[in-house]
């Protein structure tokens, strides 16, 4: 066969394929065009009609209604600033007056990012995509749907006018506050109509769309200013504004108007929850996507968090000679000392009470959430859990506590102190606990590890950054009240942890289930170990360093750990029943010391648990008794706090310990334990070279700050 012959039927072999998968390429293209058919919705007319969708509505857990997003004030083209126009048409479309709904260069550019790109998801839609976008009431992101939705831009392009879609388009953008459509943007946000706009101001409108609540500028005028530049940039290079005009603009005093009363603003909880759905959906599906949205809010106990962290944040104030006249963060003066409260089911995770500040209205800053604080000694609970675990220790194990060094590599020596810098020798671990002992804190990190304690915090729920340092055991990394409130529930269930979580189910207007949140457990703690940090958890509540909530009235079972950090810049009490995980921060938002009038420091157990104590007497009121859970191989020994031994009956103040199966009380003279501590090896972790003087719990302390502290009057 001749080299020709071999070339015609290679090529007609070659040939015939190409024409076999164009052929299949062609049949499978047309199945799904005829799929994408199928239930394809009606461009309506006129087209101002395609932005009549039902509101979204946000709900309590009881049913209640919490919020209700929608409605919009409709404007035609020609009383709307052309310098808006033309800031959306430079940052969603720039090519809008030359495509016919499928701009095929960004998609191109989308696809090539997106597929190669590793990391990055480009969009591409056109103003008319997003228009058509209106139509589906699916709002998984779904191949088919952006099919269809392509399919429907193509029929909108084919029916109506560039300036019909546009004026469509403008009229259902959601900009946050309330506010739908560039109409009611102008007059929320400047007190104007949309035809008065200048650059400056459509500049800052035109970037909120994005995400109207992240950008809102009220709250985050800095990153809102941030995004007017980008907007600015993208009109500079497209041609419709010169350098000077972006430069005039990007300096331009804005003079924003006030929040009208009638406007919804929210709360903490509920910029939670739009803040998570703008993630999962998308700002336009939120603000008019027609949902409905059940939250796990208990609106009785949000109503009482807030009136229990007002009234103790105004206590606070009276305690450290906070004049009410002051200025919240007036220059030259001291502001109020701010707060946090958070509470959720212990055996769900459902947040049912979120409180980020002691006014909403004077600032949106949700310090619940993001606003990660040191915690102090309110971290040991994971520090022993994971010397229980570890080494085998048990609630009798006696160490000595007194003045310690530990060699750190590559920085200076670490000294933590106590407070006062006062020590009172041997002792087991309750009664370290209970009386927040640095000193015994830092020798048991030592040998543990800081990463077993890590360890620990992560299985319990703590997500923030941790510094795998010696200090970390005396809470130097900062977490949020959330976290701790989460983490502090996983002890109270027995050791199964629960994600927290605040939005239970999502539908569509239609009423299918865009989501639902089913609750599930995971075993992430040993059960009897951790029955054992609960209890000694408990006894921080009858004797310890959060006696307060008993004195102040709480008297239901009930276990939990105050938290002082250095310098009496933060004060924390975090703690649970059976059933409710609350944790309550208080401190000021520029870091300087709580101090009373006298100038002693406010701690934990002065300034975060009378809170913690008032809100938990409402949110429980009318509720039984009810004990944690005691595992079959648990048993109780009363034993002297000072060497562990069985206590007998003359001795007065025994402490009663859990002890798991083969733990007995101790029979470790003090002599023992104290060259026990000396002899144990030095683990090298790189540690900072600052220095922390322990104060992270000055708790130790509160027996003597706290010893004559009469309640403040209700």
């Amino acid at each position: 066969m001749s080299l020709f012959a071999v070339f015609v039927r290679r090529f007609n072999i070659f040939f015939y394929l190409a024409i076999t998968l164009a052929g299949l390429g062609a049949l499978l293209t047309a199945g799904l065009f005829f799929i994408a058919l199928r239930d394809l919705p009606q461009v309506p007319d006129p087209l101002g009609r395609i932005i009549e969708t039902p509101p979204t509505e946000i709900f309590a857990a009881t049913g209640e209604r919490l919020m209700l997003i929608g409605g919009r004030e409709v404007v035609p083209l020609n009383r709307i600033s052309p310098d808006f126009i033309e800031a959306v048409l430079a940052t969603e479309d720039h090519r809008f007056w030359e495509h016919h709904g499928l701009d095929k260069l960004r998609t191109l550019k989308a696809m090539w990012i997106t597929l190669f790109e590793r990391g990055k998801i480009q969009g591409a839609s056109t103003i008319t995509q997003q228009l058509a976008k209106n139509l589906f009431f699916s709002y998984r992101r779904a191949y088919m749907r952006k099919f269809r939705e392509l399919l429907v831009a193509l029929q909108i392009e084919t029916q109506y006018s560039k300036r019909e879609i546009l004026e469509a388009y403008l009229n259902q953008i959601p900009f946050g506050i309330g506010a739908y459509g560039i109409e009611q943007a102008a007059r929320s946000f400047f007190g104007k109509p949309a035809l008065e706009l200048n650059l400056a101001e459509s500049a800052l409108l035109a970037g909120l769309p994005k995400s109207p609540t992240r950008y809102n500028p009220y709250r985050h005028f800095a990153r809102a200013q941030k995004r007017q530049q980008l907007v600015l940039a993208r009109m500079l290079a497209v041609g419709y504004i010169n350098a000077e005009q972006a430069e005039a603009a990007s300096q331009a005093n804005l003079q924003f108007a006030p929040l009208a009363a009638g406007t919804p603003r929210g709360s903490y909880f509920l910029d939670l929850v739009l803040n998570d759905l703008e993630e999962r959906y998308g700002p336009e599906v939120v603000y008019h996507g027609g949902l409905k949205v059940s939250t796990t809010l208990d609106p009785q106990q949000q109503a009482w968090a807030i009136q229990s962290l007002q009234s103790g944040l105004l206590k606070l104030d009276h305690l450290s000679g906070i004049s009410d006249t002051d200025e919240f963060d007036a220059p030259n003066s001291q502001s109020h000392p701010q707060g946090a409260l958070v509470a959720l089911e212990c055996n769900s995770g459902a947040v049912k009470a979120l409180v980020g500040g002691r006014d909403y209205s004077e600032t949106e800053f949700n310090r619940a959430v993001e606003n990660n604080r040191l915690p102090g000694s309110g971290f040991k609970p994971f520090l022993y859990y994971a010397a229980f675990e570890k080494l085998k220790l048990s609630p009798t194990s006696v160490f000595v506590d007194k003045p310690i060094t530990i060699p750190v590599a590559g920085a200076a020596d670490w000294r933590p102190q106590n407070f006062g810098r006062e020590y009172e020798g041997p002792m087991i671990l309750k009664h370290a606990l209970m009386k927040s002992v640095n000193a015994i804190a830092a020798q048991l990190v030592e040998r543990v590890g800081p990463d077993a304690v890590i360890d620990v915090a992560r299985r319990c729920g703590i997500t923030s950054p941790l510094a795998p340092v010696y200090s970390l055991a005396l809470g130097t990394s900062g977490v949020s009240p959330l976290e701790m409130a989460s983490a502090f529930a996983t002890f109270a269930t027995g050791g199964v942890r629960h994600a927290p979580f605040w939005i239970r189910r999502v539908e569509d207007p239609l009423g299918r289930v865009l989501e639902e949140h089913i609750v599930r457990g995971q075993r992430s703690l040993d059960a009897s170990i951790d029955y054992q940090v609960v209890d000694m958890m408990r006894g921080v509540l009858t004797t310890g360093t959060g006696r307060v909530v008993r004195r102040a009235g709480f008297d239901l079972p009930a276990a939990g750990k105050t938290g002082t950090t250095d310098n009496f810049r933060d004060a924390w009490f975090t703690g649970f029943t059976p059933t409710l995980s609350v944790s309550v921060w208080v401190g000021y938002d520029r870091g300087v010391s709580m101090r009373d009038v006298n100038g002693v420091g406010i701690t934990g157990g002065r300034g975060a648990a009378p809170i913690w104590a008032d809100f938990m007497i409402k949110a429980t009121s009318g509720e039984p008794a009810r004990e944690f859970t005691v595992p079959s191989d648990i048993h109780f020994a009363s034993v002297d706090p000072i060497n562990g031994v069985i206590a007998g009956q003359w001795l007065q103040n025994k402490v009663k310990v859990a002890l798991r199966s083969g733990q007995g009380a101790s029979t470790v003279s003090v002599q023992s334990a104290d060259q026990m501590t000396d002899k144990m090896p030095t683990q090298q972790v790189d540690e900072p070279s600052t220095q922390t003087t322990d104060q992270p719990a000055i708790e130790a302390a509160e027996d003597s700050a706290i010893k004559e502290e009469e309640l403040p009057p209700e």
